[in-house]
C-alpha cells in the first residue's frame, strides 16, 4: 500500500533527543533532561485518590463526547477564579489531551487547503497536524523586538483563514498583553477568519498574569490542558472553549473521532482542579529554577537569551557558537550528559541557531545540569 502525501510530516526532534538520551542511561549514563516541556512532578495526590476510589466504585465506561457535566462546570468556574470571567459549561469541551483538541479545532473550523497563520519559532505539531488535515501552516518570521510573537503587521499581503497564537508560548515562554491579543484578534475579524488560542501553559507566570483570548472576545476558540500547570501530561486530557455556534459542530466530530475523552483521566483531572496547594508548591519550584537559568546560563556562555514571562524554557540565541543546532545538541548530550532541544523543531528557518532549555524538572536537576554545561562550554573554549 502506498503512504499518503496527508502522512509525510516532519518528526518532532524533540522525542529523537529524547530517544537519544534514554539509549544513554540505557547504556548506564546519568542524563540531565532539559530537552521535554514536562513537569517532573506527579499529577496531584487529590487527583490519583479520586481516581483510585473512582476504579473501585465506577466501571469507567464511556462517558459523553463533550466530557463529564461535572468537569465541564468546574472548568468553567475555573474561568471565574483566574479571570473574573462567567463562562457557560455548555461551551466547554472535554479533549483528549490539547492535541484532540487543536484536531478538532482544525476540523472544525477549516476546510482542506484553507491557510492557516501562526508565528516561528513555535510549537512545530501545529504545522504537522495541520499538513495532516491537508490545510497549509502560513509561518510569520517573528521579531526579538516583539517579543518573539506575530504582530498584526506582519500578516498583511498574505492568504489566511485562521490564525493560531500561543501566550504563554513555547519554545519562548513570552506572552501576549490585552492590546496586543486584541489586536490580534480585531486583525482576524475583520477578515473574517478564525483565530485560535492556545492557553495550555496558563497558570504557569511570573511576573504577571497571562490574558485569555475570552477576555478579549467570545468568538475565539481557546485551547488547554490538563499537562502542564496540573502536571498531567501522560494522563491525555485537555479542554477547550468555544462560541455557542461550534459547539455541536465539535460535539458531532468528537463522538466520531474520540467517542470520549479517558474516563479515568476525567476523574483525576476534576480532582486536581481543586488541588491549589500543591500546584503552586510547584510553582515555587518553577520560580526558583527560572531564576537558576536566568543566571547559570549566561555563566555557561548562553547569554543571548530573555527572561520567559510563564511556561518552563528558556530559548537561546547560539548563532555565536553554532549554525547546527541539531549537533551541538548532540555534542552536549555527548560531551555534558545534558538533554537539550535544537531550535529546528521550533523554527525551520532560523533554528539552526538556537537551543531550547526546559526547567520542568527538580531544583537539585536543574542545578547539575548548569554545573554540566559550564564545564562542558569552558573545556570547548
Amino acid at each position: 500500500m502506498k503512504n499518503s502525501t496527508r502522512g509525510s510530516v516532519d518528526p518532532f526532534i524533540v522525542m529523537d533527543v529524547m530517544e537519544a538520551a534514554r539509549a544513554a542511561e540505557e547504556a548506564g549514563r546519568h542524563i540531565i533532561h532539559m530537552e521535554v516541556g514536562q513537569p517532573g512532578t506527579p499529577a496531584p495526590k487529590g487527583a490519583r485518590a479520586a481516581l483510585t476510589k473512582a476504579m473501585t466504585d465506577d466501571a469507567l465506561g464511556y462517558t459523553v463526547a463533550l466530557g463529564l457535566p461535572a468537569l465541564r462546570q468546574r472548568i468553567a468556574k475555573l474561568y471565574k477564579e483566574w479571570y473574573g470571567l462567567e463562562l457557560d459549561p455548555a461551551r466547554v469541551v472535554v479533549t483528549s489531551g490539547s492535541s484532540g483538541a487543536f484536531l478538532l479545532a482544525f476540523t472544525a473550523l477549516f476546510d482542506a487547503g484553507d491557510k492557516v497563520a501562526l508565528g516561528a519559532p513555535g510549537y512545530p505539531s501545529y504545522r504537522q497536524i495541520l499538513k495532516s488535515l491537508s490545510l497549509t501552516p502560513v509561518e510569520v518570521q517573528t521579531k526579538a523586538e516583539n517579543r518573539l510573537q506575530p504582530v498584526p503587521s506582519e500578516l498583511e499581503g498574505i492568504d489566511w483563514q485562521g490564525l493560531l497564537v500561543a501566550s504563554p508560548a513555547n519554545p519562548t515562554g513570552t506572552m501576549l498583553g490585552f492590546d496586543a491579543l486584541k489586536e490580534l484578534i480585531d486583525c482576524a475579524q475583520a477578515r473574517n477568519a478564525a483565530f485560535i488560542s492556545d492557553e495550555i501553559y496558563h497558570g504557569i507566570e511570573y511576573e504577571a498574569k497571562a490574558v485569555t483570548a475570552l477576555q478579549v472576545s467570545d468568538d475565539v476558540c481557546v485551547i488547554n490542558s490538563f499537562s502542564k500547570y496540573f502536571s498531567m501530561t501522560g494522563w491525555r486530557v485537555g479542554w477547550m472553549v468555544v462560541p455557542d455556534a461550534q459547539v455541536r459542530q465539535i460535539e458531532r466530530l468528537a463522538q466520531n473521532m474520540f467517542i470520549c475523552p479517558p474516563h479515568a483521566s476525567q476523574i483525576a483531572a476534576l480532582a486536581a482542579l481543586d488541588d491549589t496547594d500543591e500546584l503552586e508548591a510547584n510553582m515555587d519550584v518553577y520560580r526558583k529554577n527560572r531564576a537558576l537559568m536566568l543566571e547559570g546560563l549566561p555563566r555557561a556562555g548562553f547569554t543571548k537569551i530573555a527572561p520567559p514571562d510563564g511556561a518552563f524554557y528558556v530559548y537561546a540565541d547560539v548563532s555565536d557558537l553554532t549554525d547546527d543546532s541539531r549537533a551541538f545538541a548532540a555534542e552536549i548530550l555527548e560531551k555534558a550528559g545534558v538533554a537539550v532541544t535544537p531550535g529546528l523543531d521550533f523554527d525551520r528557518e532560523r533554528g539552526a541557531q538556537t537551543l531550547r532549555f526546559s526547567y520542568a524538572r527538580g531544583t537539585a536537576d536543574i542545578e547539575e545540569g548548569l554545573s554540566r554545561l559550564k564545564a562542558f562550554m569552558e573545556q570547548r573554549g
